[in-house]
């Protein structure tokens, strides 16, 4: 199970790295289902995708990868909205097929608890021996060991 653990959390690390990434690459389409009552849109995808970098990132260092899941719980959280303006307004995404339709919006939005579980299960400790980093264990300082 542990194994198994650390494979998921790799893969969660990486996914929301590279969802970051496409933030600062790609922010259109995020730009566009932000709800119209927040401010600086373009600045709030910008700042969300940092954190979600920082937040993948975080989850492969051992020494804050408890806390690196902890805020990224926050910033699922925090971008709620967006997805639920999505799918209030019904907003089409032209690279994501069908993303208007109601059948998508109504997997979509309770998969984003998914998320929340899947960030929740690293809060707890996991084995240090075969916490997945990205960081060599040698390099880390004794107070900080893990």
């Amino acid at each position: 199970m542990n194994k198994r653990k650390e494979l998921f959390r790799v893969i969660l690390a990486v996914s929301i790295i590279i969802v970051g990434i496409t933030h600062f690459a790609v922010p259109e389409p995020y730009v566009k289902i932000m709800p119209p009552q927040l401010p600086y849109p373009l600045g709030l995808v910008y700042l969300s995708g940092f954190y979600e970098i920082l937040g993948g990132i975080g989850l492969l260092v051992p020494p804050v990868s408890q806390a690196a899941a902890w805020r990224l719980i926050l910033l699922f959280i925090a971008v709620f909205p967006a997805n639920i303006n999505m799918a209030v307004n019904h907003i089409k995404i032209e690279t994501i097929p069908y993303s208007d339709s109601p059948w998508f919006q109504a997997v979509r939005l309770p998969f984003q608890a998914v998320f929340l579980a899947w960030a929740w299960w690293y809060t707890k400790p996991s084995d240090k021996q075969i916490q997945a980093s990205i960081i060599p264990k040698l390099l880390i300082p004794k107070e900080l060991d893990w």
